[in-house]
């Protein structure tokens, strides 16, 4: 069984930056895939990011690629998300996941590949 706990959410401004972060407990060598999905009021979840334990395999969605940069602390058992030139359609709940199979290109972003889930942490993108 593995925990995860996320922190760093809150109220920002268009262009702003925010950083996620993920503690992961617990069965943490069971944690391979790891990475962050968000959901907005009224839409479906959906994959941001995701890294295998290296963190030479990443992948983005696309609304995110070159703002927002995954990484990962092995050793202390930590992810992260660091959110640049934020958009208000970047607002909802971010959500940390990890599963014990690698990331793979055509399921990484699917909800249903990951095992573990934190509870979330809100972000809000507004003027």
């Amino acid at each position: 069984e593995v925990q995860l706990v996320e922190s760093g959410g809150g109220l920002v401004q268009p262009g702003g930056s925010l950083t996620l972060s993920c503690a992961a407990s617990g069965k943490t060598d069971s944690s391979n895939c790891m990475g962050w999905f968000r959901q907005a009021p009224g839409k479906e979840r959906e994959g941001v990011t995701v890294t295998n334990p290296g963190g030479r395999l990443t992948y983005y969605a696309d609304s995110v690629k070159g703002r927002f940069t995954i990484s990962r602390d092995n050793a202390k058992n930590m992810l992260y998300l660091e959110m640049n030139s934020l958009k208000p359609e970047d607002s909802g709940m971010y959500y940390c996941a990890a599963d014990v199979f690698p990331c793979r290109y055509s399921t990484w972003s699917k909800v249903e590949e990951y095992e573990y889930w934190g509870q979330g942490t809100q972000v809000t993108v507004s003027s």
